[in-house]
């Protein structure tokens, strides 16, 4: 969503950390360029305008100037900003009221903003990793099998749903729900609301009838993130007439320019909660103005990297890959495992995005014909073998190997590459299991913090594991691109 801006404001940056000194002339002209990058991301200009006056009297003077580092002063400034512009005065504005229960969460916006997926989202959500009992209910008595719709999503993530009842009226719904959820001793019940093409006056008699009715402890508004400033329009109208305590901006892992995030806050003083980033069940994040800034200029997002993997990695498996380097195996099937770990965790492009510095390199990657199915691709080849090959891949022959990339659908050639990627993870497992427990933890922290304070190493660090041994060569994981990881070169380009 803020890969355009993210890399106009790079190369603003780059210029400015490049100076040995900066003049308030530099500074004025970084910053009229920071403001253009910020228009054409779809930020309303007034909101524009403020933030670039707010950095250049933060930017200007002798703090700056007389700074040992001036260029990276100013982009401690200028993310300081962006936070604040992102998060307002109020640091926990972002988290649910969900105390007194059964605590009401009022779902409302327009109709294909994605409102019903995203309530279920968020159900899901409250009950996985606040432990809460949740009931939903549709209050959609308009749209054809939007109750159903609700009822297979709640089915789908084991969160109980309020039984159907025709005929009876959006307000009647949400007394019954809010019955259900007392005598059923729920902590919290979420009521999805009809939605509308348009705002309209009938929409929002029916929406303030519901409100009064249940008097929610939140009133979340669903807005689609692709729709750009228009979506802080609709949130300055509902605010207006309903009055809405956050914002859930859905859609957000797509190609639009992001601006509608930057500016909500600011336009709308209401803080955005929750991202949508996909279809899936659980494709929803909290809204963390800290990260998504150190997104938006290139710093990553560790803390989302690290959430991503403990979610992801298995504890057992751990254990058992860690028994398996202290002893220095490393199979295609060890392989597989970290290649499937690492498309769980988002795939090449998401990991890159939140490793500081390294979005620079996706375009080499885009470049080198590069992208999420060359994972898909190495997967299908190590599925094609048989369990024997998979367990001792030196056996692999000539004949063998055009067996598997047959059944694959792939050259042999891509095989071999697929092959020598897994002979020097071995070769570097074998080497991190004669360093023993401690000096592995050393090596592994080490690669973590790598040079400069950037990601560096294999599997058992930072670095994505299917990245391979290539991704220890001098150069790779710091500051301004270097190149692609050896271990991934040439490998299933597109065809």
């Amino acid at each position: 969503m803020f890969e355009n801006l993210s890399e106009r404001l790079g190369g603003v940056f780059d210029k400015l950390t490049k100076q040995g000194a900066l003049s308030d002339a530099d500074v004025a002209t970084a910053l009229r360029e920071v403001r253009v990058a910020l228009l054409e991301a779809d930020v309303s200009l007034p909101v524009a305008r403020d933030f670039v006056k707010a950095v250049q009297e933060k930017a200007t003077g002798q703090a700056v100037t007389r700074s040992v580092t001036p260029g990276q002063q100013v982009v401690k400034i200028v993310n300081d900003e962006l936070v604040a512009m992102l998060s307002g005065d109020d640091a926990g504005a972002g988290q649910l009221k969900v105390d007194n229960p059964p605590a009401p969460i009022l779902m409302v916006g327009l109709q294909g903003s994605g409102k019903t997926t995203t309530t279920a989202k968020l159900a899901k959500r409250l009950k996985e990793k606040q432990n809460k009992r949740v009931l939903m209910a549709s209050l959609d008595i308009y749209r054809p099998a939007a109750m159903q719709q609700l009822q297979v999503l709640g089915a789908q993530i084991g969160v109980d749903t309020l039984p159907i009842m025709e005929g009876q009226s959006a307000v009647q719904i949400a007394k019954r729900a809010k019955q259900q959820a007392t005598l059923g001793g729920y902590d919290v019940y979420l009521l999805d609301t009809a939605g509308r093409l348009h705002i309209d006056e009938v929409l929002m008699d029916e929406v303030q009838a519901v409100r009064d009715a249940t008097n929610p402890r939140e009133t979340l508004l669903v807005v689609d993130g692709l729709t750009g400033q228009d979506a802080v329009n609709v949130a300055e109208q509902f605010d207006g007439q309903i009055g809405i305590s956050g914002v859930v901006l859905t859609r957000m892992d797509g190609d639009g320019r992001g601006g509608a995030a930057l500016s909500m806050r600011a336009v709308t003083g209401k803080p955005i909660k929750f991202v949508g980033l996909g279809e899936k069940m659980d494709a929803l994040e909290e809204f963390d103005p800290s990260r998504i800034a150190g997104r938006i200029l290139g710093m990553g997002d560790i803390v989302g990297l690290v959430e991503k993997a403990q979610e992801t990695i298995e504890a057992e498996q751990a254990e058992r890959m860690m028994k398996r380097m202290m002893k220095g195996q490393f199979n295609m099937n060890d392989l597989r495992n970290q290649l499937e770990q690492m498309q769980k965790m988002g795939g090449m492009s998401g990991l890159m995005g939140m490793m500081p510095g390294m979005g620079k390199m996706q375009k080499q990657l885009d470049a080198a014909g590069m992208d999420d199915k060359v994972i898909a691709r190495q997967i299908a080849l190590i599925q094609s073998m048989t369990k024997r090959e998979r367990a001792n891949p030196q056996i692999m022959q000539a004949s063998r190997k055009k067996r598997v990339a047959k059944g694959a659908g792939m050259e042999v050639s891509d095989l071999n590459k697929l092959l020598k990627m897994q002979r020097q993870m071995g070769d570097m497992m074998k080497k991190m299991g004669k360093m023993g427990k401690k000096g592995l933890m050393r090596q592994g922290l080490g690669a973590l913090m790598g040079k400069g304070g950037m990601p560096a190493g294999g599997p058992g660090a930072a670095l994505p594991p299917g990245m391979g041994a290539g991704a220890m060569q001098p150069g790779f994981g710091q500051q301004g691109g270097a190149e692609i990881p050896a271990g991934l070169s040439g490998l299933g380009k597109k065809k």
